[in-house]
């Protein structure tokens, strides 16, 4: 687990620590975490190995503490340095009689406890002895007094910066994203229109083309024919003026 700790740190200082996850990182007891994390508020042990809370650090600002699927049956009181504790999830354990759960009742603002899969919701009218033990608690094992499921918690979303109450600038950025999609899709659109025109009229060049190089080529081959037509054969025009100069010797 101290290994595990330090990892996730990052080179951060304990202090500076809102939200720490070490689950699945195998230990018996608590080792690597410190009082130094004033500020840690939320904190996830799950499926860990845990037999045992010694060693859990004063953590004054923590709400919301996970220590699901662990082999934990006693010592909640080892958990008295966490005033402020809201969520606790102890789902999963060892747990088998009231009595173990006796020191919650310091944890005056705890309002979600799970204790789902323990043998202590065994007992016979478990869920209104719980109620009763802890009169600050409003869910336990995900329902209320009167078997409503819970809502989902906001105040994980609060400590990571997404409080959705900001100032519903979500929806306009919905809209303009929206708008900005329509826009390009008119622009590819008129682009491919342009281009199907253009391609329309290079195809009319070249079949223009084709038609004045055939012209072309007919006119050159006419002209040709015209002008031997013109100079005629000049050895046929040498040979009459001959035979005409003889006649006129004759006579």
């Amino acid at each position: 687990m101290e290994k595990r700790v330090v990892l996730e740190l990052r080179g951060k200082n304990p202090s500076q620590i809102k939200e720490l996850n070490l689950d699945n990182c195998r230990s018996t007891n608590i080792v690597g975490l410190t009082d130094e994390y004033v500020n840690l508020e939320i904190l996830s042990l799950n499926n860990v190995g845990l037999t045992s809370l010694k060693g859990f650090p004063t953590l004054p600002k923590l709400r919301k503490l996970e220590l699901s699927d662990n082999r934990i049956s006693n010592g909640l009181n080892l958990l008295k340095g966490c005033k402020k504790l809201t969520h606790l999830n102890l789902s999963g354990n060892k747990i088998k009689d009231l009595a173990t759960l006796e020191p919650l009742e310091e944890f005056e603002n705890l309002k979600n406890l799970d204790l789902f899969n323990n043998d202590v919701t065994l007992i016979e009218d478990y869920r209104s002895k719980v109620f009763a033990l802890h009169p600050s608690l409003k869910f336990l094992d995900g329902f209320d007094k009167d078997d409503l499921e819970a809502e989902d918690s906001d105040d994980e979303e609060e400590v990571n910066g997404n409080n959705d109450s900001d100032d519903g600038s979500d929806g306009e950025d919905d809209i303009s994203l929206s708008a900005v999609y329509d826009e390009n899709l008119d622009e590819e659109s008129s682009d491919s229109s342009v281009y199907e025109g253009s391609s329309v009229e290079e195809e009319e060049d070249v079949e223009d083309e084709e038609g004045e190089g055939e012209n072309d080529a007919e006119h050159n081959s006419k002209a040709q024919d015209g002008e031997e037509i013109a100079r005629g054969d000049p050895e046929e025009s040498t040979r009459g003026k001959k035979r005409k100069h003889e006649d006129d010797d004759e006579n």
